[in-house]
């Protein structure tokens, strides 16, 4: 792990950085979001080069940090928080690896371990989550139910669960009345890194799999998020989006300048 490095790919200078603090992660995890994208095209390729069917992800550290940190690329979740455990437990912070459920649109929260999360322990245990789509989590989250609400006006909360398999249940909000979304189950038991090989090799591979269709790429925004997929540019601020059309001849174009990503002749 070179910190210098990955920090600089953050934006962050090191020598300003300070002791592991509530406000020395809360920077970390702010930068990250808004500046290392979430994206899948390790797992889809270029979705307009027919021999490009992507690189593959590989949930090794070293591999990692040669492809977000030295190439600049983005990655998933269990990519990004993967890589992101390193840097905090190189820098001071008890950090754990822990293991969450996805839920998805028709409520299924399968298959297990989906999502790779982050708990740090500090005056309390917060969930810390670089590796989201849309909305990004931009702040550590207390796992005792206080609500957070980041920038970009989306609210926090992890409460208890009501399944028998998880215990703790992450939601969001766009609005201060709205009603609660679920975003993710999880226990906070501490995981290694291959304990997510099997789901990851799942998920980017099986034809049911969300993440092997088109490519996506998002990214959080100071004031929202972005995301493009091969033939349109979505804008967010709250629950409002606007929609631009992408034309192939600008694919490329566009998620270099919005997401700093050149994936051409990778």
């Amino acid at each position: 792990m070179n910190t210098i490095a990955y920090l600089d790919r953050l934006g962050i200078d090191s020598q300003s950085l300070g002791e592991p603090s509530r406000s020395t992660l809360r920077r970390l995890q702010r930068a990250h979001v808004t500046t290392i994208p979430f994206e899948t095209l390790a797992v889809n390729g270029d979705p307009f080069d027919d021999a490009d069917d992507g690189e593959g992800v590989h949930l090794d550290l070293p591999h990692l940090f040669e492809k977000i940190v030295e190439r600049e690329h983005g990655g998933f979740c269990f990519e990004l928080n993967g890589l992101f455990n390193w840097l905090l437990t190189e820098l001071g912070f008890d950090a754990e690896r822990v293991a969450a459920r996805v839920i998805g649109s028709d409520g299924s929260a399968r298959p297990p371990a989906n999502h790779h999360t982050n708990v740090v322990e500090l005056d309390r245990r917060y969930v810390v989550d670089v590796g989201m789509g849309v909305p990004s989590m931009r702040r550590p989250l207390p796992l005792d139910g206080e609500v957070r609400t980041d920038e970009a006006g989306v609210s926090w909360r992890v409460v208890e669960s009501d399944r028998p398999d998880e215990t703790h249940r992450t939601q969001y909000r766009y609005e201060p009345d709205g009603e609660w979304q679920d975003r993710y189950l999880f226990t906070d038991t501490p995981r290694m890194l291959t304990y997510f090989e099997a789901t990851c090799d799942y998920l980017q591979s099986a034809p049911e799999s969300t993440f092997t269709g088109d490519p996506v790429v998002m990214r959080a925004t100071d004031g929202g998020h972005v995301k493009l997929s091969p033939e349109t540019l979505t804008r967010y601020v709250g629950s409002e989006s606007t929609e631009s059309p992408v034309a192939e001849s600008e694919w490329h174009d566009v998620l270099e300048e919005t997401f700093g990503l050149d994936y051409r002749g990778a």
